[in-house]
């Protein structure tokens, strides 16, 4: 089910606690490893490879990446999956975060192949994530959470994917 930019960013309001910035209220590391493992099988089963796969970040929201490698997919350029702390909110963008705005400009310039997006999609969707596009995070923050200080231009990806 591919949520709606403002189902997303009530999400990310909802989510948004100031309390509570690295993790959630009830967060709990053993309960976020069980779908964060079954992400990493499932790619690695969906493109028949290997991915390297960093989980439990420390001093940040954000839990762990799933890289899928770029010999793995048809344009050659890996994919990296970003899962936050809060909420199942997932990531999905071609070579790092932040190297195109979005997807579809990775696409478009030829680096992300429209079949590895959906197998990636589906696959975060069908574990329970909420995958929230690029573009998106990359807005201003402008909710209640005082961002660490060092984050000169704050935004929603900060708040949910950045090192405190």
């Amino acid at each position: 089910m591919t949520e709606s930019e403002a189902d997303l960013l009530a999400l990310l309001r909802e989510l948004d606690n100031p309390e509570w910035l690295e993790w959630p209220q009830h967060y709990n590391r053993s309960e976020t490893a069980i779908p964060f493992g079954g992400l990493v099988a499932r790619l690695e089963g969906d493109f028949a490879a290997r991915c390297t796969a960093e989980q439990d970040a420390q001093d940040s929201s954000e839990y762990g990446r799933v890289v899928v490698p770029a010999a793995a997919t048809m344009c050659g350029t890996r994919i990296v999956v970003c899962v936050s702390k809060f909420g199942s909110l997932a990531l999905v963008c071609a070579e790092n975060p932040g190297a195109f705005f979005s997807t579809a400009d990775a696409q478009a310039e030829g680096e992300l192949d429209a079949a590895d997006l959906t197998k990636v999609d589906r696959a975060l969707v069908d574990l329970g994530y909420a995958v929230v596009p690029e573009e998106l995070l990359e807005r201003d923050y402008d909710g209640p959470s005082q961002l660490p200080w060092h984050v000169q231009r704050p935004s929603w990806w900060h708040r949910f994917f950045g090192t405190f």
